[in-house]
């Protein structure tokens, strides 16, 4: 198009409206975050609280302790993520076919909706139903915000306001960190998993009514509804206005069009977004049980019972250990929304993926293994655990963040959300897969294995 009717968009400075959208769409990768890492603590509550304290939850820990242990384990973990595949293909699909405002709000209150429930479930077959429901939010919301976002950007901020919406996930991160380790610290252990769940409902609540007030895209209402006023009005909300007449559209005319031009493009942004996500989850939903027994537990070796107190002591250190490869990991978020203006998405995505790979193939090749176990290292444990925190910082600094951003900025406005919900499925796909068979391939073959099994993927 010669004439670009979205020129006072584009070049339009940072404005206090961006910052507000940026807001409104960041709380959900706030929540999604959050519930990453949460789970992994709840898990870690119910099985730890019986094995060093003593305590079966009814409804609860009959599930996550015998010949079923895994499956349930496996299923708890990832049954949001598979919901999650569901969210972003229909949120990607009706994002396109009704617009990104008609839908924007309902994915937030999904969220809320199954994070507050998830807190008063009252055995674990209801607690992954109601996770579900969260999922179904969490998948939508990576469509939709990730494309308003995109839609109302100037062009020189558009990479870094975008990948700032999904940094939230970094906020999430120690948001989750900061919640398990007080609530291990100060409730007991069947009240302390109630109160993480339930905290994800929160964040995800405060934005549901901006959410609703939100201004159609200006993009969409022009491009695809055809409606010149609506589009003006959108503009307006960022103190700017579109230069058109009312009979702009798109370009591409139908999926068969879209699917025939992008289809290369689709299947990068999906494969890339597939391939990181088996890494991320497998490590991140595992990281208090995974990296405990590699990197020491602070629970004691002898069978003996410890008092509440003891318990609860130990418990929160578990859950830290868990959570400092996130807390390397956040400064990377930041590094990319500072440097992806600057340094181009390909080349932040390609040395993310490749420092990812040196890594994990060091940490496995230090590891000493006795049958799946990991008895020792041929380097200082600390500097092993320090190498292997490092993978969470270049997952940031690198795949996590650029995988979130390109299928927001490739994709025609008139299928901008279904090929971003496609790329996210994916991803979700290689998430739910990893997650689910995680505790299993632990017991099966041991992390050294798995390691190496990351580094070639």
């Amino acid at each position: 198009m010669s004439n670009n009717p979205f020129k006072g968009i584009d070049s339009l400075k940072l404005t206090f409206n961006h910052i507000k959208i940026w807001y409104t769409a960041g709380m959900g990768f706030f929540t999604d975050a959050y519930d990453l890492l949460i789970i992994s603590y709840i898990i870690a509550t119910f099985t730890d609280s019986y094995k060093y304290y003593g305590l079966s939850m009814p409804g609860f820990t009959d599930y996550l302790i015998g010949s079923s242990a895994d499956f349930w384990t496996g299923l708890l973990a990832s049954s949001a993520i598979i919901t999650a595949i569901l969210g972003q293909l229909i949120f990607g699909f009706l994002g396109d076919k009704l617009g990104r405002k008609s839908v924007y709000g309902i994915e937030a209150s999904l969220l809320t909706i199954g994070a507050l429930l998830s807190a008063f479930s009252w055995n674990l077959p209801s607690l992954i139903f109601f996770r579900s429901i969260m999922g179904l939010g969490i998948g939508g919301d990576y469509p939709i915000s990730a494309t308003i976002m995109s839609e109302y950007a100037n062009v020189k901020d558009r990479g870094k306001l975008i990948a700032l919406v999904f940094s939230n996930q970094a906020l999430g991160s120690i948001a989750a960190l900061a919640v398990g380790i007080i609530s291990a610290s100060i409730f007991t252990p069947d009240i302390a998993w109630r109160v993480m769940a339930g905290v994800g409902a929160i964040p995800a609540a405060t934005v549901i009514y901006l959410r609703r007030k939100v201004p159609e895209t200006p993009r969409y209402s022009l491009l695809v509804k055809g409606d010149h006023e609506e589009a003006k009005k959108a503009a307006k909300f960022l103190g700017t206005d579109i230069e058109a007449s009312s009979n702009v559209k798109s370009g591409i005319r139908g999926i068969g069009e879209f699917l025939s031009s992008y289809l290369p493009i689709l299947i990068g942004t999906a494969g890339t977004w597939f391939i990181l996500d088996i890494a991320f989850y497998g490590t991140g939903v595992y990281s208090s049980s995974a990296l405990a027994p590699i990197f020491g537990s602070p629970f004691p070796s002898k069978s003996a019972m410890l008092t509440l107190g003891e318990f609860q002591s130990d418990l929160a250190k578990a859950l830290f250990l868990g959570g400092v490869p996130f807390l390397v990991g956040f400064p990377g978020y930041f590094t990319a929304v500072a440097l992806l203006d600057k340094l181009g998405r390909k080349w932040i995505q390609a040395q993310g993926f490749i420092a990812m790979a040196i890594i994990y193939a060091i940490v496995s090749s230090v590891m000493l293994v006795k049958g799946t176990k990991v008895i020792g290292f041929t380097i200082a444990p600390t500097l092993a655990f320090i190498i292997y925190s490092l993978s969470y910082f270049f997952i940031d600094f690198g795949p996590n963040t650029t995988t979130f951003v390109i299928p927001a900025e490739v994709y025609p406005t008139k299928y901008r959300t279904t090929g971003h919900g496609i790329s996210a499925a994916s991803g979700k796909v290689g998430a739910a897969i990893t997650t689910y068979l995680f505790p299993a391939l632990i017991a099966g073959i041991g992390i050294k294995e798995i390691m190496v099994m990351l580094a070639i993927l």
